[in-house]
């Protein structure tokens, strides 16, 4: 039977921590990067433009099918060789997710705009509304308040796949828990300890999510999933 002791491990928990904030950090970046390009590819595949739309379209289904795994491999090892640019680590981690994640951001934006009832669109051009202005002042507003739950969801799925980073020798917490595991020779607890971190973290998340929706449930919003 296992002889559980946690004081090496907690011993150390800086060293965890630092991983974890570099987790959050790579986190952060995918999804300010992420989001605004999932818009501009989300309204590329709604273009009229059937080139645009088409690319779009290849794009969203690439990255969507392929493992996070490859593409991570491919911006770190291969793409290097294309632009001849040492690529580090975190700028690899952040370009990989940023474009994945994008590609998800994206068809929650197509369904959000579509959600929203095509007697707007007219409403607005009757009056003299460009699309542009029409989609920034009256479909975005109404379509990201119904979006809200769809992208707090999928964020809490890229937190998680974030943890592919530790393969390309990112000080993330799964890279920082593997060196405790073999500094401290208790890898039973320090994975624990580094589940119940993930579980606490996603946790918030998810609760945090769960209020929201129930506020815009309670205003009369609906939402996407």
């Amino acid at each position: 039977m296992h002889n559980w002791d946690f004081a090496a491990t907690l011993g150390d928990i800086d060293f965890l921590l630092l991983g974890l904030w570099n987790t959050l950090q790579v986190f952060g970046l995918a999804l300010v990067f992420g989001i605004p390009l999932g818009l501009a590819i989300a309204l590329g595949r709604m273009s009229r433009i059937p080139v645009l739309s088409q690319l779009c379209s290849f794009v969203i289904e690439f990255f969507r099918t392929t493992p996070p795994l490859v593409q991570l491999f491919w911006f770190f090892f291969a793409l290097p060789i294309l632009i001849s640019v040492q690529m580090t680590p975190f700028v690899a981690s952040v370009l990989t997710f940023s474009i994945q994640s994008s590609a998800f951001f994206a068809e929650i934006f197509r369904g959000g705009i579509n959600s929203i009832d095509k007697g707007q669109w007219e409403a607005a051009k009757a009056i003299g509304m460009t699309r542009p202005v029409c989609l920034r002042r009256i479909i975005l507003p109404q379509a990201v308040k119904r979006m809200i739950p769809a992208f707090a969801e999928r964020s809490i799925e890229l937190l998680k796949t974030t943890t592919l980073i530790s393969t390309v020798s990112y000080a993330d917490l799964m890279f920082q828990a593997n060196e405790l595991a073999s500094k401290t020779f208790r890898p039973l607890e320090v994975y624990t300890v580094v589940a119940v971190m993930y579980f606490f973290l996603i946790l918030v998340f998810s609760q945090l999510t769960i209020l929201l929706e129930h506020r815009l449930a309670r205003s009369g919003e609906g939402t996407l999933r």
